[in-house]
């Protein structure tokens, strides 16, 4: 069993926590989130901690629970208070973006420009015409704007080509084999 939801929350001067009933809000210089609090499980401040406190050795949905909601809070109060950040890299011959407003233009090698609209609470910078860099202060939201980028061009093993996160790695595939 993971004890993770038992360990405290340091919470930065700059981000604040207010809790009504079954909602929490999370607010700090990069945003403000919030997230529903599970019937059996309450919220403890202190100072600059925030702990949760539930009858974990009884029940086991507030003992799941507890672990679930630790991660959500830590992730909001990181969010609000540095941000998330995702890059994505594009491989390929005539491969490029752009970014007008709210809307990235992809070139990814069809007839057509591919246009996605980004949510209001995801931002984004194009360097270089192959470099996206996504950040928001929701980690969820931002994985799914990402994903959802990069399938609109999927690595492939062959070439290599497609839409890729940085740092990934392609394993590659050898092609038809030549006569011999």
């Amino acid at each position: 069993m993971s004890r993770i939801g038992r360990r405290p929350i340091k919470v930065p001067q700059s981000v604040k926590i207010q809790v009504n009933e079954n909602q929490i809000l999370v607010t700090g210089p990069k945003g403000k989130q919030q997230a529903s609090l599970h019937e059996k499980l309450q919220l403890e401040q202190k100072d600059d901690e925030i702990k949760i406190l539930a009858d974990y050795k009884e029940d086991t949905i507030a003992r799941t629970q507890m672990g679930t909601l630790y991660s959500l809070l830590n992730n909001m109060i990181t969010g609000v208070s540095t941000g998330f950040q995702k890059q994505l890299r594009l491989v390929g011959v005539g491969y490029r973006a752009a970014i007008s407003g709210k809307t990235l233009e992809l070139n990814l090698g069809y007839s057509h420009p591919i246009k996605y609209e980004l949510p209001d609470i995801v931002d984004a910078k194009v360097n270089a015409n192959t470099q996206i860099v996504l950040e928001s202060c929701d980690k969820q939201a931002l994985g799914q704007v990402a994903a959802l980028i990069k399938q609109m061009r999927p690595p492939e093993p062959y070439k290599g080509k497609g839409v890729l996160f940085e740092g990934e790695q392609i394993l590659r595939k050898a092609g038809k084999s030549g006569k011999k």
